[in-house]
Order: structure tokens, then C-alpha cells, then sequence
């Protein structure tokens, strides 16, 4: 059955006492720009504006301005020009710069994914985004599982309830103790789970945070994550939430700096983006994230959910010592 309705989160506003607002961001191949443009103004109006031919945005929509962009930071920012430039070759703005950067679109196109990149909106207008997705896939946009080499995701920014260590140290602790659940129902795309942006946390992070003792304040909370995965790598990246609560602290530690762009959420990056799926639906998706913030606002089950991970984990652990203790007592081993 295809899952249509947004099920709602346990806190409805901000940390100013503001409605909470959701961005979105959708991966796809198979549509041109202009027709994932075209898609966005059938549905919440605006204009088209291009501005290269890897960068269009749509201005003045109902929800705000998107922007559509080929999802490669060299093509987009123009960084090739700087290093033509050191070989010598200068290329101006006109004629030639346009053919060359039209047939390096798409080329890249054939690998690298076009992304629509949603403006904040109000929970109540998810809907609306939606829509857009099911114009898209009418459009004929391909998804995760259109080929082996796509490893394209759906991400969601959502804003957080409040900037209390212990809240976010809920919902963190709530996010890794319905991983596995949500890989297993998800079934996360095996070619994602190849490439570097949604590899697992690591396990003695996740041990340290699920430890029911832990209780940092602000400062520790952001400390221990750098400390432990400092990367923006990661299903759940919080580098732009901590970001935003002490820019100079996360700006100091061995993080992508140049590609973290701080603002007050969490950036949610696991979903597959399963768009050229007629049956499937942003619903879906947010219906995991959902979940997370549920067992976040249950205290007692984050506590008795941690110590039975903590205590299988533990047990695992005694075992494999065993067995290695045992190994190492047989005949030619040394």
C-alpha cells in the first residue's frame, strides 16, 4: 500500500517557538534541469533562471526559491576555470565557454546526479514537495535502483526543537538505535553503501553516546563527535547543526570545512531516492525520521533500548575473546 500522509513529529516548533521547517533534497538522473525546473513551477509556480549549465534556480515559487544543480562542486562553483587558468588557457565568458560547459554537463550527467535542492517549508507543505517528486517521476527521473552506478540519495534537513545538550543527545541515541531497523526496512541501496557519504558511525562513538552516564554539556557533546568522526560523511550529519551552535570549534578540527554549510538541523542524508518508483513517496521516507523523534521524546525507552544494545554488544564482545583465547591454544598457532 503507498503511504501518502506525513505522519507528524512529537514537537511541533522551534527552538524560538516558530514552526519547525523541513528542507529537502532529491537526487536523480534522467531529466534535464530545465525539466526538473518545469516540474517545480507546474506545481508551486515561480520562473526558471539559468545560470550556467549546471546551475539553474526557480525564483518567486508559492515555497520559496529552488535551486537545480549538477551535483559536482567542481562544475557548479566553476572551479575548472582555475585550474585551465594554470594551464593557460583562459576562457571568458561567451560563446565558448557556453558549448564547453554544455557538453561537460552532459557528460557528467552520465554519472553524476542532477539534485533539486527544496527551500525550507513549513511541515504542512511537504505535500506540495511531493507532488513534485510525482511530476518528476512522470517526467521519466531515475532513482537509486535505476543502475548500479547511481548511488543517489534523498536528504532531509530538519530543523531541530531545541539546542539543549540533552535534547539533541536524545534524538541522537534515538537515531542510533533505530539504524539497523531502518537500513533493514529501507534496504538501503548496496551501491550507497559502497561510497564514503552514509558509512556507519563508528562503533565505540556509538558505545560512548548510548553509555547512560553520558551527559555532556554543549561544548563535550560537540568535542567528543569531532573527536570520534570527524567528517561529514555519515547518515546523520550534525557538522552543520554544530556548525551553527560554535562555528569557530568545528572550523578548528580536521573537518571538509570548505563544504559545511552550518544552519540549525539535522541533515538526515540515509533515505535511497527511489523517484522513478510510482509506488513510493516521500511519505515513506520521512515516515523513519518520524520514528526517530518518537523514542527522542521517550526517555525511559532510550534508557532500557541502550542498555540492552550496550549488554549484547558487551556479550558479543566476551565471546569473540573467547573464541580468539581458544584459537590461539591450537596446535602450529603462535
Amino acid at each position: 500500500m503507498t503511504l501518502t500522509e506525513f505522519e507528524p513529529l512529537p514537537w511541533h516548533d522551534n527552538a524560538d517557538g516558530k514552526l519547525r521547517r523541513i528542507g529537502v533534497e532529491m537526487e536523480m538522473a534522467g531529466v534535464s534541469a530545465e525539466a526538473i525546473g518545469h516540474a517545480v513551477v507546474e506545481i508551486v509556480g515561480g520562473r526558471q533562471q539559468r545560470e550556467s549549465a549546471f546551475l539553474r534556480h526557480v525564483r518567486d515559487a508559492s515555497l520559496g526559491d529552488f535551486r537545480v544543480e549538477l551535483d559536482a562542486d567542481v562544475l557548479t562553483s566553476r572551479a575548472y576555470l582555475k585550474s585551465l587558468r594554470k594551464l593557460g588557457i583562459d576562457i571568458e565568458p561567451g560563446q565558448l565557454r557556453e558549448n564547453l560547459e554544455t557538453a561537460m554537463s552532459r557528460v557528467a550527467g552520465l554519472l553524476v546526479p542532477h539534485e533539486l535542492v527544496c527551500p525550507p517549508v513549513a511541515f504542512e507543505a511537504l505535500p506540495k514537495i511531493d507532488a513534485i517528486r510525482a511530476g518528476l517521476n512522470r517526467a521519466g527521473a531515475r532513482g537509486t535502483h535505476s543502475s548500479a552506478l547511481y548511488a543517489f540519495g534523498l536528504q532531509f534537513n530538519i530543523e531541530v526543537h531545541s539546542f539543549e545538550a540533552a535534547d539533541l543527545l536524545a534524538v541522537l541515541r534515538a537515531f542510533f538505535l533505530c539504524f539497523d531497523e531502518i537500513i533493514a526496512r529501507e534496504g538501503i541501496d548496496f551501491s550507497r553503501k559502497l561510497t564514503p557519504f552514509v558509512q556507519r558511525f563508528p562503533e565505540n562513538y556509538i558505545e560512548h553516546v548510548l553509555d547512560p552516564d553520558y551527559a555532556p554539556d554543549p561544548e563535550q557533546l560537540i568535542d567528543d563527535y569531532l573527536r570520534f568522526t570527524p567528517t561529514r560523511n555519515r547518515p546523520l550529519d550534525l557538522l552543520p547543526l554544530f556548525a551553527w551552535l560554535d562555528e569557530d570549534r568545528v572550523m578548528a578540527a580536521p573537518v571538509e570545512r570548505r563544504l559545511i554549510k552550518k544552519r540549525p538541523t539535522w541533515h538526515y542524508r540515509l533515505p535511497n531516492c527511489l523517484i522513478d518508483d510510482p509506488d513510493w513517496t516521500l511519505a515513506r521516507p520521512w515516515l523513519e525520521w518520524a520514528r526517530i523523534e518518537r523514542l527522542a521524546a521517550d526517555p525511559e525507552s532510550i534508557e532500557r533500548l541502550s542498555r540492552r544494545r550496550l549488554s549484547q554488544r558487551g556479550l558479543i564482545g566476551r565471546g569473540w575473546s573467547a573464541l580468539k583465547q581458544r584459537l590461539a591454544g591450537f596446535p602450529g598457532r603462535s
